[in-house]
């Protein structure tokens, strides 16, 4: 009936079997960034907002996130991850953040990826909000994995 994963013929959801395939080594990245006040981005920048180092907690969120993807996401593999990173940069009114999960397993970590992704945003929403309440979170995207069945990938620029 459908070439989405998550469905069986009839179309009711299920949770995919993994038990009959390899384990490989499996990688993937994901990108967002979120737009901000110049008061707030200093504030970030600094570590002078009122809550301390935001981008300490994101971090440390967006890790401890993806280590809870399966709980979070219906349908999704509970995985045992080796690395997850969660890195930030400073744009043009905006922080970026990217995150890296990686395991040898059955199952990709993509999910992993951008999860630590979105929190890590939330969390620095969170304690930048007394600042900016007009943040907005946005770009959030898989920027490539590798391994698996299907291969490398790479968004396109």
């Amino acid at each position: 009936m459908s070439r989405l994963t998550h469905l069986d013929s009839q179309g009711a959801a299920r949770m995919v079997d993994v038990g009959g395939k390899p384990e490989t080594a499996r990688s993937a990245t994901a990108t967002g960034r979120i737009r901000m006040s110049v008061e707030a981005l200093e504030a970030v920048r600094e570590g002078s907002g009122a809550k301390g180092d935001v981008l300490a907690a994101a971090r440390i969120a967006g890790i401890m996130a993806a280590k809870k993807t399966g709980e979070l996401i219906p349908l999704c593999h509970p995985l045992s991850l080796d690395a997850v990173s969660v890195a930030f940069a400073f744009e043009d009114g905006s922080v970026r953040a990217t995150a890296t999960a990686s395991l040898t397993g059955r199952t990709g970590v993509e999910m992993e990826a951008m999860t630590a992704t979105c929190v890590a945003l939330l969390t620095i929403y969170d304690m930048a909000k007394a600042l900016d309440k007009g943040m907005v979170i946005e770009e959030v995207r898989l920027l490539e994995k590798t391994g698996g069945k299907s291969g490398a990938w790479r968004a396109a620029e």
